[in-house]
């Protein structure tokens, strides 16, 4: 096991699960190996649980809660813990979306990060009141890596209508963004589709997600506001992620039911289409 010092538990609840993780393995006398094949997972993947570098989802709390007899210490603190705001979720959704070999994006407000041009970016962060914006930009656009690669990750994204008619950096800018859609739609790995607002009141309406397949699983990053930073603070984006296999399958659910409102390709180009012709 790695000799790095455990997470402070004051940082967040997740670290404090991570401090714990350790504490009782050691105070039981148990290696990494004897933990991770209670787990079934690799031994690696006990050195990023006790450094606070991946999350305990509920199955496996529940899994050493009874081995341990610990009277439901881990789920308990899975339980609070996925109930708060962590900054550091959105940095782990990140690495997990390099991994993941698919993506499926539901958004009703902007145009998905790995979809969007500079200028696009540079307005939404802007708003979003992101301290070092040009530093920002550059770490969205180098996110965008993961599609050039070999294979690359099958990507469906879900839109809702209205994204394509805010003028996010003016008309000019929106227009080219759209435009970049309808060039990255014709990628066979890449498939966009549009919500109608005809399609009325339907459970996309909750707020934006996103699901990745990796080889562990299937985990979810769901959107959300983050605290608007002071003037000696970063932006930290908002978020909560989702790895429990129970909650993770309610929102490939929810995916499939908003996908049931969407245009097929064909008709969402064309209203993507329409819609950049307007912004000229």
């Amino acid at each position: 096991m790695p000799t790095n010092p455990s997470p402070d538990p004051r940082l967040s609840m997740w670290a404090w699960i991570a401090r714990d993780l350790r504490l009782y393995r050691k105070r039981r006398g148990l290696s990494g190996d004897s933990v991770a094949r209670l787990l079934n997972v690799g031994r690696s993947a006990i050195s990023r649980l006790e450094n606070n570098q991946e999350h305990l989802s509920p199955e496996q709390a529940e899994i050493l809660d009874e081995a341990w007899n610990t009277g439901g210490h881990f789920s308990l603190l899975v339980w609070y813990a996925a109930k708060g705001h962590d900054p550091d979720w959105f940095r782990q959704h990140v690495e997990i979306e390099r991994q993941a070999s698919i993506i499926k994006i539901w958004e009703l407000a902007w145009v998905p990060g790995l979809l969007q041009i500079e200028d696009y970016a540079r307005a939404s962060l802007a708003t979003s009141g992101a301290r070092n914006v040009e530093e920002q930009v550059d770490v969205r656009m180098k996110r965008q890596a993961l599609l050039a690669k070999e294979p690359p990750p099958i990507l469906w994204v879900l839109i809702w209508e209205a994204v394509l008619e805010v003028p996010v950096g003016g008309p000019q800018v929106m227009a080219r963004q759209l435009r970049h859609l309808l060039d990255v739609s014709e990628s066979p790995n890449i498939n966009i589709r549009v919500v109608p607002k005809m399609a009325g009141p339907h459970l996309g309406l909750d707020g934006a997600f996103k699901l990745m397949t990796v080889p562990s699983g299937e985990v979810a990053y769901v959107e959300a506001p983050g605290p608007l930073p002071q003037a000696d603070q970063a932006f930290v984006p908002g978020g909560r992620l989702v790895v429990g296999a129970a909650e993770v399958r309610t929102y490939a659910i929810r995916y499939d039911h908003i996908g049931q409102e969407g245009l097929p390709p064909k008709e969402s180009r064309e209203l993507i289409i329409r819609q950049m012709e307007a912004m000229q």
